[in-house]
């Protein structure tokens, strides 16, 4: 079906559904248009508002000459506004770009001209982070700009309106086309060990049927922290960061109350969970934990709040916390590949009945896998390991909502699909009531707060200091962070006097300052040793560094 393109079907001949994330909508339209959307203590609307103004930002962006298969590349906080992008701009045949302005200038500068930004809609607060790149940005044409109370700042950008001003000018009743559910929707990129970013990239047909298995996986089955269309949501995984784990769209489909908090502040979020009656959110654990260590959580009802977790290793100490406040918790899976979903830690029909705090165990496990998802573990030979809870090997998935490629990148392509299987280079075990446990990462990039830091990108820079001979990133556990970064260092002779650890850890500052790597990449320490341990092959041995210093 070409894009756009408006069939007149014969007696006889069957509508060809595609599946388009418009007709997630369809199912809203008809259960709950009055359900409401909220944004902070700023805006409120209805579902029936969202429609139009859904139909408003479709109509304003063709305006600017948004059409099939441009990129629109987003900067926001997680707002209304950014659910209405998730919705208008592939619902045109355009493609969402979720830009994550965490990442150092040097790697947003490659992601939107990787990706082609064609109108960047940008948040106020991020005029700084890309203000600084216009003259390099080689496919943004347009610029629209978001704000919270309409001021307009002075900028070098030339903005070409307002959010709401173009809205309020458009028209609702954009004419959403019809076309094939293979084309592409959404991109976002992800970091690892070496390299830019890689482009993930999803179609209509793979969002559509994550949502579904996601609603399956949440609410089908008899087990804690289910999702049902009463539940009151807000997000607490960034709106850029993989769809928000995907879970807007299932959301959106059951008409669920949404709640969106913004800039995460402890203190807001403790306030929406009550004035709102939040019940159920997702996040990294270092952002639970934020909110639990905040003095407000003291005085706040939160026995009706659902929390999955994911991003990194939900620990036990962790769990019994939230439970402790009366919070069902419970572990999840997935990787920006997955889109995310891949499993969760359901329990079992045997095992319901029993208090939390005797099945916590199972509850911050990796997880069964999600209904369409099959989890395999290979050896480096391509062997299946057996799933008896001992034997390890890499994990590896089918569904058929697992990006295809990375954008114009054919080599990490082949890398990330062999033998038909999406090869996550995790590595872990199953034991025999199918429950998958995620033991280590066969590269050594570092996962810190649910942000990826490369450990390679670290030591390059590293190198480049005047007294440093060798290098090695490590990542070492942190209740808060899950992991943080250490920097192991191996002087010059000469300098073993001469250069401290605090004067290396300020170089590593300062390459942030600089864009050169993330802020949260900065390692918390450095720490010179005589001599970094190498493997048989004369390789640096990471699994005996993090003995050393863990």
């Amino acid at each position: 079906m070409e894009a756009g393109s408006k069939k007149t079907y014969a007696p006889g001949e069957c509508y060809d559904y595609q599946l388009l994330i418009r007709h997630i909508l369809e199912s809203p339209r008809v259960y709950s248009p009055d359900r409401e959307i909220v944004y902070r203590d700023q805006f409120r609307m209805t579902y029936r508002d969202f429609f139009e103004r859904t139909g408003r930002l479709a109509g304003a962006l063709a305006g600017l000459g948004v059409g099939f298969g441009d990129t629109v590349c987003v900067f926001d906080y997680d707002s209304h506004r950014y659910l209405e992008c998730f919705f208008a701009i592939p619902m045109m045949g355009a493609v969402l770009h979720t830009q994550n302005w965490r990442f150092s200038p040097e790697q947003i500068l490659y992601t939107m001209n990787h990706a082609g930004a064609k109108v960047v809609l940008i948040h106020a607060d991020f005029l700084p982070l890309l203000e600084p790149l216009l003259d390099k940005l080689t496919t943004a044409e347009k610029f629209i700009l978001i704000t919270d109370d309409g001021h307009i700042p002075a900028s070098a950008i030339s903005f070409d309106g307002e959010y709401e001003a173009l809205l309020a000018g458009a028209g609702p009743d954009y004419d959403f086309p019809e076309f094939d559910e293979r084309t592409k929707a959404t991109t976002f990129y992800t970091t690892g060990t070496t390299g830019l970013p890689k482009g993930v990239y999803f179609s209509h047909r793979q969002l559509v049927l994550h949502t579904q298995a996601g609603i399956i996986s949440q609410g089908a089955f008899e087990s804690v922290c289910r999702f049902r269309s009463n539940d009151v949501y807000m997000p607490l995984t960034p709106m850029f960061h993989v769809h928000a784990w995907g879970v807007p769209y299932g959301a959106t489909l059951m008409g669920a109350k949404q709640v969106y908090p913004g800039r995460y502040e402890p203190e807001t979020i403790l306030r929406l969970i009550a004035e709102e009656q939040v019940t159920y959110s997702h996040c990294v654990p270092t952002v639970l934990q934020m909110v639990l260590g905040h003095p407000s959580a003291a005085e706040t009802d939160l026995s009706r709040w659902k929390v999955i977790i994911g991003g990194a290793r939900l620990n036990k100490g962790l769990a019994l916390a939230a439970m402790e406040k009366g919070i069902q918790i419970y572990a999840s899976y997935g990787m920006s590949e997955t889109c995310p979903l891949a499993t969760r830690a359901n329990l079992k029909y045997h095992m319901l009945g029993k208090p939390p705090q005797e099945l916590v165990d199972t509850l911050i496990m990796t997880g069964l896998p999600a209904p369409f998802v099959y989890v395999r573990l290979f050896d480096p030979e391509g062997r299946e390991v057996a799933n008896d809870g001992v034997s390890t090997g890499e994990v590896c998935l089918r569904a058929p909502w697992l990006t295809q490629a990375y954008w114009k990148d054919p080599k990490r392509t082949a890398e990330l699909w062999r033998d038909g299987w999406l090869h996550t280079g995790d590595i872990g075990y199953i034991n025999p009531e199918g429950y998958l446990q995620i033991t280590d990462r066969i590269k050594d990039v570092i996962k810190t707060g649910g942000e990826w830091v490369s450990s390679l990108d670290l030591e390059n820079l590293m190198s480049q200091h005047e007294a440093v001979s060798e290098s090695a990133a490590i990542g070492i556990p942190d209740a808060k962070w899950g992991e943080r970064p250490l920097m192991v260092v191996v002087v010059k002779p000469g300098y073993e006097n001469r250069v401290s650890e605090t004067q290396l850890r300020e170089f590593l500052v300062q390459a942030a300052k600089d864009g050169k790597i993330p802020r949260y990449g900065v390692p918390d320490a450095v720490r010179i040793v005589e001599a970094i341990p190498k493997t048989s092959v004369g390789k640096i041995n990471k699994i005996q560094l993090r003995k050393l210093f863990t």
